[in-house]
């Protein structure tokens, strides 16, 4: 992703501050933490994933056939990128819930945060909302893992070379959508995710309300930050209300400390806590 300036400034000199307030465990236990942290910590142990990599797309294949009705989708212009999708049935237009799966292609870079995270918190709310009862009337939802999130050339524009995946979902599947809620910085262990600029008021608001009624208000402050482009962006910019669950106060950011030693299983349950209450509640 891409951080405006003042942004990325701040995140820098709040890092390791210790200023969050204390997290507690949620009230209630309907997204397996451990499972979830369990699967972030297969993926690290694979090492780098960029995108087109041999191991990204070995991991695929695996990720494909954990998701329900689970199926890959090509990214036109990008030869050997593809988007993971998965679906529960239910009334259109979609709700979205979204990660990206690569790793930026950095030397030992293993991404524990910034990838494998949101990619393991998506498995498990499928897994979850699978089996979850939810409204009469209830959206269909859809788990998608964005293929080539990151950029190949920072010199550039970011949208011009990455969010590649999301780009092409968006160009195809926008009109089919009421919402998108994506997952990227959810797992570090000092977590507080407040509001960017990019994402949606109003959903954001229910957002934080069902995290309230879980018990893990603490770790959705009551705060705005500046606007990131993210994997959220392409589908903003078409019109779909969407919400980006990112810390960027996280010191590790493309950095190879962003390893296990920088994530929680805690950190991991209380934000897939919070969206399951918010997707299983959707009417």
């Amino acid at each position: 992703m891409r951080v405006l300036l003042g942004v990325l400034l701040a995140a820098l000199a709040c890092a390791g501050c210790g200023s969050h307030p204390a997290q507690q465990s949620a009230r209630v236990d309907r997204f397996d933490g451990s499972r979830a942290f369990a699967e972030l910590r297969r993926e690290v142990e694979l090492g780098p994933r960029p995108a087109g990599s041999p191991v990204l797309r070995k991991l695929a294949v695996r990720l494909k056939h954990a998701l329900p009705r689970g199926h890959f989708e090509a990214v036109p212009g990008h030869p050997g990128l593809r988007n993971i999708v998965g679906r529960i049935p239910g009334k259109r237009p979609a709700v979205v819930v979204a990660a990206h799966y690569d790793t930026k292609n950095l030397p030992g870079f293993v991404g524990a945060n910034d990838g494998a995270g949101g990619t393991a918190a998506v498995l498990e709310l499928a897994r979850a909302l699978r089996h979850t009862k939810r409204p009469k009337g209830a959206p269909e939802l859809r788990f998608v893992l964005f293929d080539g999130e990151e950029a190949t050339d920072d010199d550039r524009d970011f949208l011009a070379t990455g969010v590649r995946g999301s780009k092409a979902y968006a160009r195809r599947h926008a009109d089919e959508l009421r919402a998108l809620v994506l997952l990227d910085f959810v797992a570090d262990k000092d977590l507080s995710i407040p509001r960017e600029a990019g994402s949606n008021a109003k959903l954001w608001a229910r957002l934080r309300k069902a995290a309230k009624r879980v018990g893990v208000g603490g770790t959705f402050p009551d705060e705005l930050r500046g606007e990131i482009t993210d994997d959220h962006t392409p589908f903003t910019a078409r019109g779909v209300p969407s919400i980006d669950l990112i810390d960027f106060d996280f010191p590790c950011w493309h950095e190879t400390c962003d390893d296990m030693s920088a994530v929680s299983a805690s950190s991991l349950d209380r934000s897939g806590e919070a969206v399951v209450e918010l997707l299983r509640t959707w009417r």
